[in-house]
């Protein structure tokens, strides 16, 4: 990036912390919020811009007075450290996703495999739940659809940070969309025979403000009562939403929240992230865009991420990621993978851009 390209993020910087500084601007919440993230994701630029500026000068300085072997010293220091703060900033200043700051809205399906497809999805389930808790996110079931035996064939959760965050929930779970295979021995097996089945993870960004335009008319909009495990009534009221986009056929529900206005407003904001997410794809393959592309089919041999019970084993095929910590794993210690994988990509954004 050009000098006068550093000045303008240093400029937008400094109007930012004047903005902030402004009780106004915090009557509006999701201003305030949208604001908060840019000033977050600028400020490791600014810092690293002042660090490199910082130690160039003091370069310049001990150059100057090199003929002291204190000064001869702090000048080697410096030429070695420099390229270090260059490659760091270069880092900082790669293309972002926009929705790394976003909160998150994930589905969970199963497929092949049955029963013990739905016991895994709800093992998938609480992975996600116990490592929100961990990071001190909130997350709320929105809709589910139970098995016989207690698993999932469908349910959809939101994921929120509780602050504006440049590294936000998108930001780590944004790679695992695709399909999860299991290897286990199902508790209904008699023989004690290791099965295979899978399980879909699908993600989507979700929008604080109206992005995707929907018109009221492409929607049909049913009321029912909510319904808990064995399909029993759990309220006396309609209060549960189903909303149906006739032109894609997407259909959602929501039947957590205690009204039907609230219901059906959860739902209305599932769905526009859904097509939201549809309308990326679409620009991204009509622009020719490398994207990796989460798998829509819950095929086992399309799997991104093995969990083998026998041997303790979880392997990520996308960047031959293995470690013997799967149940640590499944109680939510989920980073060090993710990590992994944001490394990958991170490399990946480097070689693209020195290339």
């Amino acid at each position: 990036m050009d000098s006068s390209s550093l000045k303008g993020l240093l400029a937008e910087h400094a109007e930012l912390e004047t903005q902030l500084a402004d009780p106004a601007v915090h009557a509006d919440q999701a201003r305030a919020r949208k604001l908060g993230r840019r000033y977050a994701e600028l400020s490791p630029v600014v810092r690293a811009v002042h660090e490199l500026d910082s130690a160039r000068d003091d370069l310049a300085t001990a150059t100057e007075l090199a003929e002291d072997a204190e000064f001869a010293a702090e000048a080697e220091q410096l030429s070695a450290r420099i390229p270090e703060l260059e490659s760091k900033l270069t880092e900082l200043l790669l293309p972002r996703d926009p929705y790394d700051g976003s909160d998150v809205v994930m589905e969970i399906k199963s497929g092949e495999g049955g029963e013990e497809s739905a016991l895994f999805a709800g093992d998938l389930l609480r992975m996600y739940l116990r490592y929100a808790e961990r990071h001190g996110w909130k997350a709320e079931v929105l809709d589910s659809v139970e098995s016989d035996l207690g698993g999932y064939k469908d349910v959809t959760l939101s994921i929120k940070s509780k602050t504006a965050t440049v590294d936000g929930v998108w930001s780590r779970l944004k790679f695992e969309g695709g399909v999860h295979r299991v290897q286990r021995v199902p508790a209904t097996e008699s023989q004690g025979r290791i099965h295979t089945s899978a399980s879909g993870v699908l993600l989507y960004p979700e929008p604080e403000e109206v992005e995707v335009e929907v018109d009221p008319n492409d929607l049909r909009i049913d009321v029912f009562r909510s319904s808990g495990p064995g399909g029993q009534s759990v309220n006396t009221t309609d209060s549960a939403v189903r909303i149906t986009h006739l032109p894609t056929g997407i259909v959602v529900s929501c039947q957590n929240e205690k009204s039907q206005i609230q219901n059906r407003a959860r739902a209305l904001q599932v769905l526009q992230a859904r097509l939201q997410a549809i309308a990326e794809e679409e620009a991204a393959a009509k622009a020719s865009t490398a994207r990796r592309s989460q798998v829509r089919t819950v095929d086992r041999s399309e799997r991104v991420r093995t969990y083998n019970f026998p041997e303790n084993r979880i392997s990520d095929h996308r960047v031959n990621y293995k470690a013997y910590n799967l149940d640590q794993v499944l109680d939510g210690d989920l980073d060090n993978v993710l990590d992994a994988l944001a490394t990958a990509d991170r490399e990946e954004r480097l070689a693209a851009q020195s290339g």
